[in-house]
């Protein structure tokens, strides 16, 4: 294992990760809220740590192997979690501690969306920015932007890619190079962002608002520039946008790219799993919306459409942004938006959750297992969209769900002893391994009031649910240090 080249690696990333810190300074300086100093601070210590690590390092040029890569992930979001924490606990305000910094910047940098603060209205701008923006930089991973600069520097990121990319479908690569892969990628995550700001702006939103709230949309992640969320704007056009911004960032990015290589729309609907996230959204809305109806919760049918349709897609998406709180609507309601955000969006996409493929995979396995106990020796294959899947993949798929399952269990486990009650122990741990970002109970309101070490382990589940889990636990195998 070559230390001295993942160090370099994480040395060119902090570098990279230190000019984020620029775009909020200089936002700063612009409406004079007196943050600038927070951020160029924090700058220059992102950046000498980097150019340390890579300077020191300079001279190790052996290409990256599969382990390598994901030691590099995951030492990468440990480490920027802590110097994204940076600017909010220099900050005068919001002047967080070490412990709420960390959560608060792990959940953007993961687009989670759980927050542990309060009066978001009166933060400086320069700090509602920049907790948009690690939204902005964690929807498609930073380690893939990262990786369409890394052949430029003489540095292989094909192993990088396939340990940050969601999904079970790893291996699929959208051009030749893996490089051209992450940068089209980002092409099409800013061409969604920049489409979903303009639409915001033409809906009556300012834009500073605008620019904000679509880098929270399209990443599917929660944070929002206001206390109430979307239900500050008070507007049924602005909730419809954000609610197809919600469902395009949700859907493979993969067919994002091969329907604008082709100019057709048809490969949408050819992919089985988007048929299926389709249905997903279609039934959750259409619930939603009729138990709104049933109940009499609001007088304006517009409104009930609007505020059902935006809070569905958003918690099935794993966004997190609200335009009321649900969970004081009928309770089938805020229970089933809990099993809908586990179950997420699609594969490479920006969602969290276990993902449609994965749940569909599943069933038709089960009843592949159901029909062998009537065909004993029959051959029965599973297939998607026409396709055999092998069954080393769903083998697969399996483990993955009894790991998250486990993992589920085990963090419960621990949160019960440190004293949380039983619906607000579910409520933040689908909330942060789902990466929803929002929950029920008493964290409903915001995580501010856990203790410290509810506040780390759920950072640690957050980074779980981002990275699928597996990416986490082969750290933990002895396999995986034996030379």
């Amino acid at each position: 294992m070559s230390y001295a080249m993942i160090c370099r690696v994480l040395g060119i990333f902090l570098m990279l990760f230190s000019l984020s810190m620029l775009p909020p300074f200089l936002m700063s300086l612009w409406y004079h809220d007196g943050g600038a100093l927070a951020f160029i601070i924090s700058f220059c210590a992102t950046l000498a740590t980097g150019f340390s690590l890579w300077f020191l390092n300079r001279r190790a040029v052996q290409d990256l192997k599969i382990r390598d890569g994901f030691i590099v992930v995951i030492s990468f979001w440990l480490v920027l979690s802590i110097f994204a924490a940076l600017p909010l606990m220099i900050s005068r305000h919001p002047h967080l501690g070490l412990s709420d910094a960390v959560f608060e910047a792990v959940s953007g940098l993961t687009t989670t969306g759980a927050t542990v603060l309060s009066n978001i209205d009166l933060l400086p701008h320069a700090i509602l920015y920049y907790r948009q923006q690690l939204h902005l930089l964690g929807g498609m991973g930073v380690v893939i932007l990262a990786v369409a600069i890394l052949p430029m520097l003489g540095i292989g990121g094909l192993q990088l890619y396939q340990a940050e990319i969601p999904g079970p479908a790893k291996d699929t690569k959208l051009t030749p190079r893996i490089a051209g892969t992450a940068k089209a990628l980002w092409v099409i995550y800013f061409g969604l962002t920049t489409a979903c700001a303009l639409s915001y702006c033409i809906a009556g939103m300012p834009l500073f608002n605008a620019i904000g709230e679509s880098f929270s949309t399209v990443s599917t992640g929660g944070f929002a520039m206001h206390d109430q969320s979307f239900g500050y704007y008070n507007s049924a056009l602005i909730n419809y946008i954000g609610a197809i911004f919600m469902f395009l960032g949700g859907t493979n990015f993969t067919l994002h790219f091969v329907a604008i290589q082709r100019g057709t729309l048809k490969i949408f609907w050819q992919d089985e799993e988007f048929r299926v996230y389709c249905r997903i959204l279609f039934v959750g809305s259409l619930v939603t919306i009729f138990i709104l109806f049933l109940y009499g919760t609001y007088q304006q049918p517009n409104e009930t459409l609007s505020k059902g349709l935006f809070n569905a897609i958003s918690l099935a998406t794993t966004t997190g942004l609200t335009v009321t709180k649900f969970q004081l609507w009928p309770s089938f309601i805020p229970l089933m938006f809990m099993v809908l955000g586990v179950i997420g969006g699609c594969a490479s996409s920006t969602t969290g959750g276990i993902k449609v493929v994965r749940l569909l995979l599943l069933f038709r396995q089960g009843i592949r297992e159901v029909r062998r106990l009537i065909h004993p020796n029959a051959i029965i294959p599973v297939k998607l969209s026409g396709h055999n899947v092998s069954d080393p993949l769903i083998q697969a798929i399996w483990g993955f769900i009894a790991a998250f399952l486990l993992l589920f269990v085990s963090l419960a486990l621990i949160l019960a002893a440190l004293g949380m009650d039983i619906e607000s122990i579910l409520g933040a741990l689908v909330a942060c391994m789902a990466n929803v970002g929002v929950g029920i109970g008493t964290i409903a309101d915001g995580f501010g009031q856990l203790s410290e070490p509810c506040k780390w382990i759920l950072a640690f589940a957050m980074i779980l649910g981002r990275l699928e889990i597996f990416t986490v636990l082969v750290l933990f195998m002895s396999d995986f240090w034996r030379r």
